[in-house]
């Protein structure tokens, strides 16, 4: 009986450090997290690919629990307003960071 209680006492351990090893924090995405954001990050990448306008532009797009931070380049200030806007519009986007830089 007392091994018995020893083994449940075990397996509990190992499950609640396998479920804390997969817990966010505030600087570190969750399981779950990461795959909403590549999700997201996918989305807006799409989004940004079929946009007539921004086909030539080297634009990158990182995702983090939500935020959605654009970075690159573009030749026009409408092209940086407009893959801002594509980037807000994609379901999941909590707030969207454009760093893009305007070549001039």
């Amino acid at each position: 009986m007392r091994l018995s209680n020893r083994f449940v006492t075990f397996i509990f351990a190992i499950l609640l450090a396998a479920l804390l090893g997969c817990a966010a924090t505030s600087t570190r995405e969750g399981t779950g997290e990461y795959f909403d954001d590549s999700a997201i990050t996918t989305k807006v990448k799409a989004a940004i690919f079929n946009e007539p306008s921004l086909k030539s532009a080297e634009i990158n797009v990182e995702t983090f629990k939500g935020t959605v931070q654009l970075s690159g380049f573009v030749n026009m200030k409408d092209q940086k307003n407009r893959a801002g806007d594509l980037a807000r519009k994609v379901r999941g986007v909590i707030d969207v960071e454009n760093n893009i830089t305007v070549k001039e």
